[in-house]
């Protein structure tokens, strides 16, 4: 028995080998010009001679033509693989515009937070200055103006903020700051 299935397996090959002689050319054409990928239309006739390989049966029935079996099983190949596509969501390739995270952000949320509760212990003229100065870019006679406070005022309480911001720290400084 194992000397007839060699046999049969012999046979099946030198069917594939033969098959791709004589049709691996339009199969290949047919499965690139479908999908317009070459490489995947490879993989799609390589596909189509292992199912050929498993059913030869269905290659030597004398209905129609084997060109025509195979390059029907070619296109259902690729109508599987382009709905097989079409079920998964769009792949977003990198580019110079959407690079992919390079960092661990951890320490900027962190850091935040320290800052947040640094800002937090100044009494709230202390905090409007230096949202005026260093949030809103303004310059100390804009912030003056628009805090309603003389200039000389805006540089002491600025001053007297990032002092009493330095002391909260004490000695560990925000991660990212070096």
């Amino acid at each position: 028995m194992t000397g007839m299935r060699a046999r049969r397996q012999v046979a099946d090959e030198a069917l594939v080998r033969t098959l791709f002689a004589e049709h691996g050319k339009a199969m290949l054409g047919y499965a690139t010009r479908l999908l317009g990928d070459r490489a995947a239309a490879e993989d799609v006739v390589q596909e189509a001679l292992v199912r050929a390989w498993r059913n030869p049966d269905s290659l030597v029935n004398g209905k129609g033509s084997v060109r025509a079996w195979l390059l029907t099983v070619v296109r259902n190949l690729v109508v599987d693989k382009v709905r097989a596509r079409a079920a998964r969501p769009t792949e977003v390739a990198e580019s110079p515009t959407t690079v992919p995270v390079a960092r661990d952000h951890s320490s900027a949320v962190v850091d935040s937070i320290v800052v947040r509760e640094a800002l937090d212990g100044l009494s709230p003229e202390h905090r409007e200055v230096l949202e005026q100065v260093y949030l809103r870019g303004h310059t100390v006679p804009e912030a003056a103006a628009q805090l309603g406070i003389p200039a000389g005022t805006v540089k002491s309480r600025s001053h007297r903020a990032l002092r009493l911001l330095r002391e909260s720290f004490g000695d560990r400084q925000p991660v990212g700051a070096a």
